[in-house]
């Protein structure tokens, strides 16, 4: 699956990598960290979340159109460092009762310079690498050179929960304290007196290790708590600052590998270089074609996003917080980093060309899985959980089913039989729906989110975390369908002039799907589980008919690219 493609993919593709992994472990706790210091509601932490992840995949037009201009490295680069000042700024520490409106600002703007500087690099990073395969002797391999670059996306991101929730842990340990769900709204409800019965803070406080703790007041207990989880969260954000000096020494230190990606139209025109023509209709059908498929997977985005909130919020208060059993395993991401890489040591036993090569990845495999069950054995036999950890399935089964995937669009491509983007797309939506019936058999039974006050803020009955780990596994094959094979899609029709524009305009699809993603945020206290699920499941579906209505319309649009 690695050969024959261009050496610059596993350049771009590792750069992305880095800023990545800083990226997902702000957002593993960011939603988190908003209810945690400054006591939002899970509506309002919905709305903000939704916003800067609005924000965050908007940019890129803006960006793109800027790159068109005056190059897509520039752009890169400056984007790094915006970025680098955000989540420096975002990792300060900050009191959250003594100058909170300061607080509050410092957030805002550190979250504006990441949106901005986002936007500078994301889409343009992926233009350069749809650029590799301009080139005829790349061509044919352009789909599956997106599927390892989206590959790399998500090593990044299947360790950012584990980071998060381990520099969680330290930092409170350091301050006599254990992470429990329930305690940052019970003592945001205890300071601003609406919290009537104390027994279940107090309950709480007792379990604390630190002597210091067992002797505070509610009141100064809340704060001490309020302030040391906040700053936690401010260490996982610092972590963003170091994955970048990463990723900029890779791409630094390995430009001569994509540079020539690194022209625009403008720039290929100035200096002579050949650029593809199109005529008006062309340009005009191209355009067309992708505003519509980006209108599409608006519905996508807003289904699939949910991690970051209903799903988080249904693993905080729905699903078990402890795990048993084999299941236990996917909740230490190192013995799921070493079977993830087996998957791909047991393709290469079979894609070596030589007896050598074959037997060292069957070695390779055998160490792989040994070491995935010597880490299991060695685990306790009960381990607590945290609802962030739920995020690192979904990266994990990406990276594990990319080759799965490779092969079987590899094997209908040698048939002549592989479905076209446009199909992928319109499979994945279909797929994505059948993620949330999961949800929906999940919360067969369940109280409605307003109803557990009541019951202490947490369901009396929580289901076993192997809902949300198959729901995970579901909309991966979505995303597998969907996200890779579309930016591809658009590197390839883009026309030449508007390629950073339009790759910019597949963000703000994101953007405004991410946006929409906060509508169930904003529903679930007000509606009962299966409305939200619902919601989403007949989204996903009349798109998926969408798409297929005007299917050969789009690959008409598109066939000539």
């Amino acid at each position: 699956m690695f050969k024959n493609q261009p050496k610059g993919l596993f350049a771009l593709a590792l750069a992305n990598t880095g800023e990545r992994f800083g990226y997902y472990t702000m957002l593993a706790i960011f939603l988190l960290f908003l209810q945690a210091k400054f006591g939002f509601t899970a509506a309002a932490a919905g709305q903000f979340y939704a916003i800067f992840l609005a924000a965050v995949y908007f940019m890129p037009v803006l960006g793109g159109w800027l790159a068109d201009k005056i190059g897509y490295g520039k752009c890169v680069v400056t984007g790094v460092s915006i970025m680098f000042l955000g989540y420096l700024l975002l990792a300060i520490p900050t009191d959250a009762f003594q100058g909170r409106g300061l607080a509050l600002t410092m957030m805002i703007g550190a979250l504006l310079l990441i949106a901005v500087g986002t936007g500078l690099f994301k889409g343009n990073l992926q233009v350069m690498t749809g650029n590799l395969y301009d080139d005829p002797k790349y061509s044919a391999k352009r789909d599956s050179g997106f599927s390892l670059f989206y590959m790399a996306i998500n090593v990044g991101a299947m360790f950012a929960p584990t980071a998060a929730t381990a520099l969680t842990n330290s930092h409170l340990a350091k301050s006599g304290l254990i992470y429990k769900a329930d305690i940052p709204a019970l003592a945001h409800q205890c300071l601003n007196g609406t919290l009537q019965d104390t027994g279940a803070l107090q309950a709480l406080q007792a379990m604390m290790p630190g002597s210091d703790v067992a002797s505070m007041s509610l009141s100064d207990f809340s704060q001490y708590y309020i302030n040391h989880l906040s700053t936690a969260y401010n260490l996982g954000f610092a972590v963003a600052c170091i994955s970048l000096i990463f990723s900029m020494a890779i791409y630094f230190g390995f430009r001569s590998w994509f540079k020539h990606t690194d022209v625009n139209a403008k720039q290929a025109a100035a200096s002579n270089e050949k650029v593809v023509e199109l005529t008006p209709k062309q340009t005009k059908d191209r355009i067309v074609a992708l505003i519509f498929v980006f209108a599409v997977v608006i519905f996508f985005w807003m289904a699939f996003h949910q991690n970051g909130s209903s799903l988080t919020y249904f693993a905080r208060d729905y699903t078990q917080d402890t795990v048993s059993g084999p299941l236990r395993i996917g909740f230490n991401i190192w013995p799921l980093f070493l079977i993830a890489v087996s998957v791909y040591t047991l393709f290469g036993i079979f894609q070596s060309e030589s007896s050598k090569s074959k037997i060292l990845c069957s070695v390779i495999t055998v160490l792989l899985w040994v070491g995935a069950y010597a880490i299991y054995a060695g685990m306790d036999s009960t381990l607590h959980i945290l609802p962030q950890q739920f995020q690192q399935f979904n990266p994990f089964f990406v990276v594990a089913l990319t080759p799965v995937s490779m092969a079987i669009f590899g094997a209908l491509a040698k048939k002549g039989k592989e479905p076209s983007a446009p199909k992928k797309i319109g499979l994945g939506m279909f797929v994505a729906a059948l993620g949330y019936l999961i949800m929906l058999a999940a919360s067969n039974g369940q109280p409605a989110p307003s109803a557990l006050k009541a019951v202490g803020g947490v369901s009396p009955d929580p289901v076993v975390p192997t809902y949300l780990i198959s729901t995970y596994l579901v909309l991966t094959f979505a995303e597998l369908l969907l996200s890779p094979m579309g930016i591809s899609f658009v590197s390839k029709v883009a026309p030449p002039k508007y390629k950073g524009l339009m790759m910019g305009c597949w963000f703000a699809a994101t953007a405004i799907g991410n946006y929409l993603s906060s509508i169930p945020s904003m529903l679930w206290d007000n509606v009962p589980l299966w409305v939200n699920w619902t919601v989403l499941i007949a989204l996903c579906v009349i798109s998926g008919f969408v798409m297929f209505a005007f299917l050969k319309k789009l690959e008409a649009a598109t066939e000539e690219a």
